[in-house]
């Protein structure tokens, strides 16, 4: 089911895989027809997730970079989408020599390559799937059903399954409930398929009754089903399943010949989260799709990573920035209670005026403000309207007509029509200006970060706004388009057209992320 910890457990597996010394990397199966996640709205699906090659992927690719340190590539999410068109592709071109195109073998044949390309470009040692959706949803047999090939195929010591499973504790009789698991096995077992492990979610350690039971009725070794409880921090888990022997079971399985992880310094990253803080930093995020926080999840563990690196918890307060519209000073006024103020990215009118607010409430009143790609464009909006006193200025975006346009559609984007995979995409170059803030933080005076946006700031405004006291620190390796801008006057403005949140990782934070808490925590 959808939110069960599939993706973590996906990622800590490769972990402790990587931390043995293999070459392991993920892939993400999304049963969905979209091609990518890119035209899904984020408070139904949660954040999309962009790739070094501009990949626009489902958020667990993030879960997979943030715990491995590997940066993924937009081969890894695979989707229904994707297989489909591939194969549509295949029988226009005349590549099935006249066959009836069938799901078996032609899309699970297809659905095989992938992965094996994966594997075989990559040089791989073990790669780890996650098929996302539930046991028994018609939109993953195909998938599974490769994976039931695939078994037969490179025989039982190249593949193992490991099946997320629930045990909930039920608060009429408070014991753990072993029937999910057990049905769930039933149903994975129609389709062909015998789990070797099994990783049971559960919110405290599974009871050795609650394990008996599952072992006997799953056809698993009881030292093989695996207690995900809930632990202090993600990035606790990989140590949690390794105490139970995750590894070893894995190592028996597919005739590893190293089964114990060199830890390195993994454990003391992991405990930096889980450790008692010296106080806490409390943030706004003033965001349209706040009413789930998975919209923002590489913001939230971007801005825990910054806190565990100063020993602060980082708070946040997730707040929809239509509140601040209609010019709601009043409400503004709430702002002050918390050390900083972030504006992540977005699109489109609604609640655009209450970030524009929000960012010149910042700067207003000396709070730490960091705007990333909308909050970006939107601080310049709110800084050409009140410091350089151009009332109409605006984005084109939410307002077409708008006589000032501080930020407007990027050329190339003009004659553009479809939606998906269009925007300018992925990784880039970032030339710094020296003896800026910016080139301070990053201690270099060139960058690659991701990026995701169709606009960006009109460069026939530079020198208004520069002569006003905004200083745009960051170009484009073109020199087109405006990167970063900072106050240097003020506690800490900085805002980035590029999402710095995606190069952001636990023990090593994205360094605008770590400025913006140290500011803030300084409150």
């Amino acid at each position: 089911m959808s939110g069960l910890g599939k993706g973590v457990t996906t990622s800590s597996t490769a972990k402790l895989l990587q931390l043995a010394g293999y070459n392991a990397s993920c892939v993400k199966i999304d049963p969905y027809v979209n091609y990518d996640a890119g035209t899904m709205n984020p408070v139904a699906h949660g954040e999309v997730f962009v790739t070094d090659d501009g990949g626009e992927c489902d958020m667990d690719i993030g879960n997979y970079e943030r715990f491995i340190d590997t940066a993924m590539t937009k081969e890894h999410n695979i989707t229904t989408g994707r297989v489909y068109l591939d194969v549509i592709r295949a029988e226009r071109e005349g590549k099935y020599l006249g066959q009836c195109v069938q799901i078996i073998p032609h899309v699970t044949d297809a659905i095989k390559k992938m992965l094996h390309k994966i594997a075989s470009d990559e040089k791989l040692d073990i790669m780890v799937v996650e098929c996302g959706g539930t046991v028994g949803d018609i939109e993953s047999l195909p998938f599974l059903e490769a994976f039931r090939q695939m078994e037969l195929e490179l025989g039982r010591s190249n593949t193992l399954f490991i099946h997320v499973t629930l045990a909930p504790v039920l608060d009429v009789v408070g014991e753990q409930k072993t029937k999910p698991t057990q049905h769930s096995v039933q149903e994975l077992r129609r389709i062909g398929i015998q789990p070797n492990i099994l990783a049971v979610r559960c919110k405290t350690p599974l009871s050795n009754e609650a394990r008996r039971k599952i072992s006997l009725f799953a056809s698993v070794d009881d030292k093989c089903v695996i207690s995900c409880h809930d632990a202090p921090s993600i990035y606790k888990v990989p140590e949690v399943i390794e105490n139970q022997g995750m590894l070893k079971s894995i190592a028996e399985r597919l005739a590893l010949r190293r089964s114990i992880p060199q830890w390195g310094n993994w454990k003391a990253i992991a405990e930096s989260f889980a450790a008692k803080y010296g106080g806490s930093v409390r943030i706004a995020v003033v965001g349209k799709y706040v009413t789930l926080p998975d919209s923002y999840v590489s913001v939230y563990h971007a801005l825990s990573h910054a806190g565990a690196s100063i020993g602060k918890k980082v708070e946040i307060q997730w707040i929809d920035s239509e509140k601040f519209e209609n010019d709601n000073r009043q409400g503004l006024l709430a702002l002050k209670e918390f050390d900083g103020i972030l504006a992540p990215g977005g699109f489109g009118k609604r609640g655009s005026e209450g970030i524009i607010g929000a960012a010149n409430f910042a700067r207003a009143n000396n709070i730490p403000y960091l705007g990333i790609c909308f909050g970006f464009q939107l601080a310049i909006v709110a800084f050409a309207r009140h410091v350089c006193k151009l009332g109409e200025a605006n984005s084109t975006e939410l307002d077409p007509n708008t006589r000032n346009s501080i930020v407007d559609f990027m050329p190339e984007q003009r004659d553009v029509h479809d939606m998906g995979g269009t925007m300018r995409l992925g990784a880039h170059n970032i030339t710094i200006n020296a003896k800026t803030i910016a080139a301070r933080l990053y201690g270099s005076t060139v960058i690659r970060r991701r990026h995701r946006h169709r606009y960006e700031f009109n460069q026939k405004y530079f020198d208004l706004v520069s002569k006003n006291g905004l200083v745009l620190s960051a170009h484009s390796d073109s020199g087109r388009r405006m990167e970063i801008l900072e106050i240097p006057d003020h506690r800490f403005y900085f805002a980035v057209q590029y999402h710095a949140e995606f190069n952001s990782r636990p023990g090593k934070p994205e360094q605008s992320f770590y400025a913006f808490v140290k500011a803030a925590a300084k409150s």
